[in-house]
């Protein structure tokens, strides 16, 4: 589990195939020390396994339903790519639940600059936009993000404060650029299979569920 905040803007140095599966050696000297191997490391929003490291060079693998889904396989030496390495028991969540599973990937319609801040937009895949809320959380190329007002089935925007710009590789992206979308896991929830109830969460329903307003205190 993640939190969508990027550790560090990555490299890949070399991408190989291996029977089938994706050997991607990425150059990341803030992570790298404190990965071992077996360990989770979200890679531009998708969540791989260590499975060997060197020095500041972490190798992680990715199998065809990976390559499908995302957008990994255009990848190539030289790709600037977040990374973040999984989320500890204690740490801080400062950004929202991520899980790493791409739901599909999206393409940038435009990139507007807006003084030191911008606004993306993004056409997401078909069926993505069931799980667009205004002001909810998603995930693009793995950084947590708000979605601005009123998120439409065609197209969604986000805004990028001048800290996102410094320390994601957002502000490069081009139109037609293709980003790894991950819908906020809570958002999901309500059509989970079998689910009991699958009507979305208000706060009437929490009321209805025996909790009450607290007066003066936590309850």
């Amino acid at each position: 589990m993640f939190t969508g905040l990027v550790r560090e803007i990555g490299t890949v140095t070399s991408v190989a195939a291996r029977g089938g599966v994706a050997v991607l050696t990425l150059r990341a000297p803030a992570c790298a020390p404190d990965l071992a191997v077996g360990d989770s490391l979200a890679v531009d929003g998708i969540c791989l396994t260590v499975t060997a490291g060197r020095g500041p060079l972490v190798t992680v693998e990715a199998v065809a339903e990976t390559r499908r889904a995302t957008t990994l396989d255009a990848w190539h030496p030289g790709r600037r790519v977040h990374l973040e390495p999984a989320l500890r028991a204690g740490d801080r969540l400062g950004g929202h639940l991520v899980l790493g599973h791409v739901d599909g990937v999206g393409r940038v319609l435009r990139l507007e600059r807006a003084g030191a801040a911008a606004r993306l937009t993004i056409r997401p895949p078909a069926g993505f936009a069931r799980w667009l809320l205004p002001k909810g959380s998603l995930a693009v190329d793995g950084v947590s993000l708000t979605l601005d007002a009123e998120p439409g089935a065609a197209a969604f925007t986000v805004s990028l404060i001048p800290q996102t710009l410094g320390t994601t590789r957002l502000g490069e992206l081009a139109p037609g650029d293709g980003v790894n979308l991950e819908a906020d896991v809570l958002a999901k929830r309500t059509e989970a299979p079998g689910a009991a109830d699958a009507r979305p969460l208000t706060f009437q329903r929490i009321l209805a569920s025996g909790f009450r307003r607290s007066r003066g205190g936590q309850r």
